[in-house]
């Protein structure tokens, strides 16, 4: 066979061949509407607001954006730009337990008085302690304005905005050495000659010895 036909057939049953691509840790994202029960300065309100939270891989962690597409809570008062500060805790479950820390900058329009208050995306870093599939669930979420500060809790036991396949930190190694009978050995040999014998162990072999010396 030529090798131009050789060739020819190489290419075609390369471009025949299946194409194997590699897949990204499977995630999986849903809006989930929250009840918030908030506790203001004036008193309990509450607000429902879908929430949508992703994860954007960065080395062998991941950032976290929680967003809100609506808005909770209200003030009597307007609020100019820079009075409002937020942050939040989101939930984890699954293979991985505790909690990330999220938040966001302030406000940067005015709120006006008696209207909901829009939360901007928080943001935060979540590091994998365990691997399998993790799920990030909304949880308390406060505002601080004006002095005070208003604490909003989930009241419908909100399911998961996001589950996501991870792989966990490796647990250290002990790189300490471990001592064994040869170890120990060689420690007594090294000690400036001079062998250090108890017990009647010691006296029977040193007995033997010196039979043996004087034979």
């Amino acid at each position: 066979m030529s090798y131009q036909k050789r060739t020819a057939l190489a290419l075609a049953a390369a471009a025949a061949a299946p194409v194997v691509l590699m897949a990204a840790p499977a995630a999986h994202a849903d809006v989930v509407d929250v009840n918030y029960k908030c506790e203001t300065p004036i008193g309990p309100k509450a607000a429902v607001s879908p929430i949508d939270i992703r994860a954007v891989k960065s080395g062998s962690a991941y950032k976290l954006t929680m967003s809100f597409q609506k808005g909770v809570s209200s003030s009597p008062v307007a609020l100019g730009a820079g009075a409002m500060s937020p942050s939040a805790v989101i939930k984890l479950g699954g293979a991985d337990k505790g909690t990330v820390a999220v938040s966001g900058p302030a406000n940067t329009a005015e709120i006006p008085a008696n209207s909901p208050i829009k939360i901007s995306d928080l943001s935060g870093t979540y590091t994998p302690k365990a691997s399998g599939k993790v799920t990030f669930t909304a949880s308390i979420l406060t505002i601080k304005a004006l002095g005070t500060t208003t604490t909003c809790t989930p009241g419908n036991s909100p399911g998961p905005s996001l589950s996501l396949d991870v792989t966990g930190a490796a647990a250290p190694v002990d790189a300490l050495p471990k001592t064994g009978p040869l170890d120990s050995a060689v420690a007594l040999g090294t000690l400036g000659g001079t062998v250090l014998l108890t017990g009647a162990a010691g006296v029977l072999w040193l007995t033997r010895r010196g039979a043996r010396a004087q034979g």
